[in-house]
């Protein structure tokens, strides 16, 4: 019986070894994440409510889905948590790496202040805002101690406002990442090009504005794909914010998932919801993925 040294070191063994040992994590990871996903999908087709219920319906519950006026707040207010976190977090992002690339003093302090939230769980990120912005022992009432006693914050509990609180919360937690980003982008670019176009007399802002920002379109791209996700699944800094309230405000399509499947025995409604999402998230990846495929190629 050949010994294992004899087999790792046969061209054979050599070739197959590494695969065998990676074979274990490789069927587990299918089965648990596409397996998952694809069961997902089947329940979304049955007729599931508190229990899966393998009786196949069509596109019964996306009818319901669709139907249901709490999904539709919470399509409302993932346009508009996403176009405020997204465009927050990339226009902020792109000043604070601009502002660092200046070669300032304590940049690596300042570089890790402004990553800081980003190492921090949605979770605690979400209770701290929640603190911060409750009108009882938060911004409001630290103003009035100091002798403003008109002054009014009570976004968190103002079912019109309270969407705007989450986007803040998230904005503050994504911007140091997005941040990080860019300066990688920015630090990429050849000093000689800034200082041709500062020998033609361009000013600091026309050399951001028409060279230096264009040149990063890669970085733009990737962060958009990056952010765009992190807006799409958003759930825990909600659950921790505002936990969907006041009522279902603040609702947003994991969070009515998680409802639907959880709390209300709406499995199959759940399931519809989440493929729904999956399809989103899809739709923004799968043609990054594949243009950045095909310029490779």
């Amino acid at each position: 019986m050949p010994s294992y040294s004899m087999v790792s070191s046969s061209p054979a063994g050599a070739r197959w070894l590494p695969k065998l040992v990676v074979a274990p994590s490789f069927v587990l990871s299918f089965l648990f994440i596409y397996g998952l996903i694809a069961w997902n999908g089947y329940l979304s087709l049955s007729a599931s409510r508190l229990l899966p219920n393998y009786e196949f319906v069509g596109l019964e519950q996306y009818v319901r889905l669709f139907d249901n006026e709490r999904f539709h707040v919470a399509l409302v207010n993932m346009g508009i948590f996403g176009t405020l976190f997204i465009g927050g977090s990339m226009a902020l992002g792109l000043l604070l790496a601009i502002l660092l690339d200046q070669k300032i003093r304590a940049e690596g302090l300042l570089r890790t202040i402004y990553l800081y939230p980003m190492a921090i769980s949605f979770i605690v990120t979400g209770t701290a805002w929640k603190w911060i912005l409750n009108p009882g022992l938060g911004l409001e009432h630290l103003v009035q101690q100091w002798g403003f006693e008109n002054f009014s914050f009570g976004w968190l509990v103002d079912p019109e406002m309270a969407i705007y609180c989450v986007a803040i919360a998230g904005v503050w937690q994504s911007a140091g990442f997005v941040m990080a980003l860019f300066l990688a982008g920015l630090r990429g670019i050849d000093d000689s090009i800034i200082k041709a176009a500062q020998v033609d007399g361009a000013s600091l802002p026309l050399i951001y504005w028409r060279i230096v920002i264009p040149t990063l379109r890669p970085v733009f791209f990737s962060t958009l794909m990056v952010v765009s996700h992190l807006a799409i699944k958003s759930f825990d800094l909600v659950m921790a914010l505002t936990a969907g309230g006041p009522g279902f405000a603040t609702d947003l399509p994991a969070t009515f998932m998680y409802a639907m499947a959880f709390s209300r025995g709406q499995i199959g409604l759940g399931a519809a919801s989440a493929t729904v999402m999956l399809a989103t998230v899809a739709a923004i990846v799968v043609p990054y993925l594949y243009s950045e495929l095909r310029a490779k190629r």
